[in-house]
Parts: C-alpha cells; structure tokens; sequence
C-alpha cells in the first residue's frame, strides 16, 4: 500500500512537471512570435519599407506621383523611380486618373526626357486616363520639359514657371594663377580631352563646339515644348529665352493653363477626393548605402591622389 502510494505521488509529480514543461514551451514560442512581429514592424519602421501605391484601395481615387527637388540620376527626382511610380499610377484600374505635382528647378535634360518620353508612352497606353500637372513653386527648365506632357498645367499665381533655355557654366582661374606665379602642367591624349578646365586659358573653337551643341539641346527643348503646349502657345519674343515667369504670367502665355491644387483637382475634376500617394520614397537603407557610397569615392580619391603624389 505504501509503495502504491509512493508510485501515485511520483506519477502525478512527473505529470505536473509535463503540464508545466509544455505550458513554459508554448509560452516560449508566444514569446518568439511577439519578438518577430516587433523585430519586422521595427524594420519597416527604420527602413521606411514601401511600395509605389502602398496602401492600394479598390475605391476610386486620384493617383498623385511628387517630382521634387534637382533632376537628376542620383537625387530622389530620377527618372527611374518617377517613371515607376508613374506606371503604377496609370495602371491602377481604380484611379480616376493622375496628377504629377512638381516642385523642380530643373536638373538633367536627360533624365527630363526621360520622364518626358515615359509620360507619353503611359498617356497612349491609357488614353481614357486624365494627366494633370500641379506646380507648386517651381517647374522651370527640366520641370517644365516634363510638365509639358501633361494634358493640363495648373499653377499658383506666384508660382515661378519657364527657364526654357540650357546653361553649361564654370570658373576659370588663369588671371589670379598668373598674378600667383602658377603654371598649369596637364598632358592629355585627344586635342579636346582638356576642354573645359578652370586653370587653363579658353580655346575660341572649343567655345564654339560647346555653344553648337547647347544650341542643338536648346531646339530639343523647344520642340518638346512646343509639341506639349501646341497653339495654345502665345506668340512672345521672348518666351525661349531662358527667361522665368510667375503663374499669372504664364497663363496669358500659354505656358500653362490655370490655376489649381493637387486638392482642386481631385475633388473638382476628377472627382475622386480620396488622393494616393504612388511616389517612390528612398528609404533609410538606400540613403545608408549612398553616404558609404560616396564617402568610399572621396576615401578612393583622395588614396589616387597620394598615391599618384607617392610616385
């Protein structure tokens, strides 16, 4: 009897100890999952992890795309990523249609016809998709090569509008080197490869190749503006010439259409209230990645550079 005793009490022992063996396993994997679940929403946090078009509704709503800051392949206004979320916004089949808001002073040419080109293919591809360009306070020079795509302008009075003209500038240092005592020494293969440097004296025919092909650039851009804005178009002396105007002025040019907010647009018409953000944003890790990028070309550099001295 004793020892029936003795069994039971080490049977319910062992069992106990089970119960709270598997009770302290599943709080265990409870922990782990809440753990996984943070760690992913601190990574979406910090990486600022996202989609063109996040967030994505089945309701009608106007699709916004933002082209802020210098065009150019390395900043956040690129080609690449404006024209992805472009697409996005197109074939979304719930936008009621696309507004391009530009806060710009220009930037890159290529990177604006670019832009410029992707607009067209998107507007041929969904031709029943209204495209609406909002300036803020600036569309001027590459902006307003890509605004000029868009089916209408829209600015603020005082929003700054044109620059249609290109610009290639530089220093040149030759006067206060002479005044120094300072002689230039570069050794190039090819009578051009020199062309443009600060430290040496200007050659009249290398100024007149580069003012040739500005020119060239110059008719690019002045075709592009005149097939976007067609006859509506006022006839200005001096509406190529580089020249900036406010909003108010640019409307009696023909250089854009009216006036209007991403918000008017939407609720009056396009009738879609509800606005979506389909810009691409660069995230904490691709900023991360161009900082060590750049400081590793500095570091690379500045290594040539001694070691070049070394020699």
């Amino acid at each position: 009897m004793e020892k029936n005793w003795e069994r039971q009490a080490l049977e319910h022992l062992l069992l106990e100890n089970l119960k709270e063996t598997r009770k302290a396993r599943r709080w265990r994997a409870v922990l782990r999952l809440l753990t996984l679940i943070l760690i992913v929403g601190l990574l979406f946090k910090v990486f600022e992890i996202s989609l063109p078009g996040h967030g994505i509704t089945v309701d009608k709503h106007t699709a916004l795309v933002t082209l802020e800051g210098e065009i150019s392949s390395s900043s956040v206004a690129n080609a690449s990523d404006v024209n992805s979320s472009l697409a996005s916004a197109f074939e979304n089949e719930h936008s009621a249609g696309v507004v391009l808001r530009i806060n710009s002073p220009g930037g890159s040419p290529v990177q604006a016809g670019m832009i410029n080109d992707e607009i067209h293919r998107l507007r041929a591809l969904y031709p029943s998709k209204p495209f609406y360009v909002v300036v803020e306070d600036i569309c001027a020079s590459g902006g307003y090569y890509v605004a000029v795509a868009g089916d209408q302008i829209l600015v603020d009075k005082a929003s700054l509008i044109g620059s249609i003209g290109v610009v290639m500038d530089g220093f040149g240092f030759t006067g206060l080197m002479d005044k120094l005592g300072v002689t230039r020494r570069m050794i190039t293969a090819g009578s051009n490869k020199g062309m443009l440097d600060p430290f040496s004296k200007e050659n009249p025919k290398q100024v007149e190749m580069i003012q040739s092909m500005l020119d060239e650039i110059h008719e690019q851009f002045i075709n592009v503006v005149k097939e976007g804005r067609g006859t509506r178009l006022k006839d200005s002396p001096d509406l190529f010439t580089g020249r900036v105007w406010n909003g108010e002025q640019a409307v009696k040019l023909g250089l854009v259409d009216g006036y209007g907010t991403v918000d008017s647009v939407a609720r009056d018409i396009l009738k879609a209230p509800d606005i979506l953000d389909y810009t691409m944003k660069e995230n904490f890790a691709e900023r991360v990645a161009k900082r060590f990028g750049a400081e590793a070309g500095t570091a690379a550099g500045k290594a040539l550079v001694k070691g070049s001295d070394l020699k």
